[in-house]
């Protein structure tokens, strides 16, 4: 059996069921067997840094239940997968990355060379840092069950991605046929131990006691199986909760949710957390968006409760009263045993307060804009109302807007470039997600980040996905600008050039895509509800010239509770 062969049938049997790729002819015999084999479905792009988004794209929109696959060709196209792979591991995604390599008789091993083959590159050293598994095959006898090795870590513990690099003569070597006899008994084995429900017992009293407890729920919580059921059920007993921004993409809007916390979150939810006597976490790691730069003074009157799966996470910044290493699940599950059978309860004051401050301060801040970031999402929220979809926000002023004011219904996600903050996520992210997601995907864009892989539209027409693209186009990089004008006496070198634009709906066009701009809600509400009655390739640029920052935002130095424009409360 040819390894390419073998290597093909270890990924289908493993459930990889789509992988991405820009040909090259050190990976030209794997993507020939797997489109051979026909078990896993490949998708040609035009850059692996977006191909390597698309394979992380498939982890997130199955809860990291199906592992995302990348292809890139020795040296270029290996360094291309670079930025994709470490946004897989900043954002805990398994993915599977295959590297192509130069011939092994052209490796400079260990000669005090640069380099002997053409597009000869060591991968391996380079991705050692963000991946949980990497390695490069040195002989034909290691192909198989390191490829087993690797794809069973990136599903354990914390997932996250991996890495093999493989030189090309051994992908076209012969095999034994019995290499693969493994995969008909082999299980999926997960970590099934579960810690004892008493380690939770204290953290059950004192939620049972405190009179203005706050659940912060992070991206280690969200995928978890029964994360879903959990949050129905809080929302009923009326237990106040808010995310991160990794926490926001699968967190509901359900009564006692108030939203995202940090630097761009709601008001209501700082204000919740500032205010709160009880601060529990899930898999959440605090960082400084999250608490603002004084740790000293966030949760200023909480005793704080760090569940997180990753023990180093735990009394990292902020030091809590209680660090329990468990995974988010098995708290979930505890935390349902316990409420069950009990009996609802009316609005606590301090829910009845947090439900005021929300109604109060959840608000368009941006009225004298000629059109609101605020009302867009709002619009887009009501158009999608119980409606399934996926929206991939990019990174800037865009993902800001959107996170603290687009609302998440049922059977609705939505997917950030978090540790990484990746421009060029959205557009590349979204193929992944289209696939895998089975449901219409929605990309929200700045006109910056668009740029980056704006070539993948070209993909998104060929393969018919149903994808709607929205550009937030305010003629600058905003994010920057904004942050040019509070420090730099407003010099905007680099972020702004006196109005000028790309026309995107007309770069939608040439890519064959449907496409329109506008300034207008009620025009683009028409175009989206368009786009739901007939999902395909679709792209909104809207226009915004004036639109320069978020509100609210933090200064750095502030309290999270002190946002801009400051409120007397």
């Amino acid at each position: 059996m040819k390894a390419s062969d073998a290597i093909a049938e270890v990924l289908s049997a493993n459930h990889v069921e789509y992988g991405f790729e820009l040909i090259g002819g050190m990976i030209a015999h794997l993507v020939d067997s797997i489109n051979v084999l026909g078990k896993t479905k490949m998708i040609s792009l035009h850059h692996e840094q977006a191909a390597a988004f698309a394979a992380g794209g498939i982890a997130r929109a199955t809860n990291n239940q199906k592992l995302g696959l990348a292809l890139g060709t020795s040296g270029p196209g290996a360094t291309n997968l670079i930025t994709g792979i470490a946004d897989c591991w900043l954002d805990s995604c398994p993915c599977i990355f295959i590297t192509g390599q130069v011939n092994t008789n052209e490796l400079k091993l260990g000669r005090n060379i640069r380099q002997q083959g053409f597009q000869e590159l060591d991968i391996v050293s380079i991705v050692k840092t963000i991946t949980k598994f990497a390695h490069q095959i040195t002989c034909k006898e290691e192909i198989i069950p390191v490829l087993q090795q690797a794809i069973d870590a990136a599903r354990s513990d914390r997932p996250g991605p991996v890495l093999i690099d493989i030189p090309m003569d051994l992908q076209r070597a012969e095999l034994p046929d019995d290499v693969i006899d493994y995969l008909s008994a082999k299980k999926d084995i997960r970590d099934t131990n579960s810690n004892s429900v008493k380690i939770f017992d204290e953290v059950f009293s004192l939620l049972s006691n405190a009179s203005k407890p706050i659940f912060l729920i992070g991206g280690g919580a969200i995928n978890e199986p029964h994360f879903t059921a959990w949050q129905k059920v809080i929302s009923e007993y009326g237990l106040p909760h808010v995310s991160s921004l990794k926490g926001s993409e699968k967190v509901r809007q359900q009564p006692a949710y108030y939203g995202m916390i940090g630097s761009y979150g709601t008001r209501t939810a700082n204000y919740a957390v500032q205010n709160c006597d009880l601060l529990v976490v899930l898999g959440s790691r605090m960082d400084v968006r999250q608490t603002g730069a004084d740790i000293a003074d966030f949760a200023r009157n909480a005793k704080i409760i760090q569940i997180d799966l990753d023990k180093s996470q735990l009394e990292n910044r902020v030091i809590a009263d209680i660090n329990i290493n468990s995974t988010c699940e098995e708290f979930l599950v505890a935390h349902l045993q316990c409420l069950e059978g009990r009996s609802y309860i009316e609005k606590t004051s301090w829910q009845l307060e947090l439900d005021a401050h929300w109604q109060e301060n959840f608000q368009d801040e941006y009225i004298d804009w000629s059109i609101s970031p605020f009302q867009i999402c709002q619009t887009i929220s009501n158009v999608f109302k119980n409606k399934p979809v996926h929206y991939v926000a990019d990174v800037g002023n865009n993902q800001m807007w959107v996170a603290h004011s687009l609302l998440l219904g049922e059977r609705q996600s939505i997917h950030h470039s978090g540790g990484l903050g990746a421009m060029g996520f959205a557009i590349p992210t979204a193929i992944g997600v289209a696939y895998a997601g089975e449901c219409p995907a929605v990309i929200l864009t700045g006109d910056g980040g668009a740029q980056l892989n704006i070539q993948e539209l070209d993909i998104i027409a060929r393969e018919h996905l149903p994808v709607l693209t929205i550009v937030f186009n305010n003629q600058s990089l905003g994010m920057v600008r904004a942050f040019q004008e509070m420090y730099f006496d407003g010099r905007n070198d680099s972020t702004f050039w006196s109005g000028y634009s790309s026309s995107f709906s007309s770069i939608g066009k040439a890519y064959n895509i449907e496409s329109f701009t506008t300034a207008d809600l009620s025009e683009f509400s028409s175009y989206i509800n368009n786009f739901i009655k007939d999902p395909k390739p679709m792209l909104i640029e809207v226009l915004m010239s004036d639109a320069r920052e978020c509100r609210p935002r933090l200064a750095f130095g502030n309290p999270i509770d002190k946002q801009y424009p400051l409120k007397d409360k």
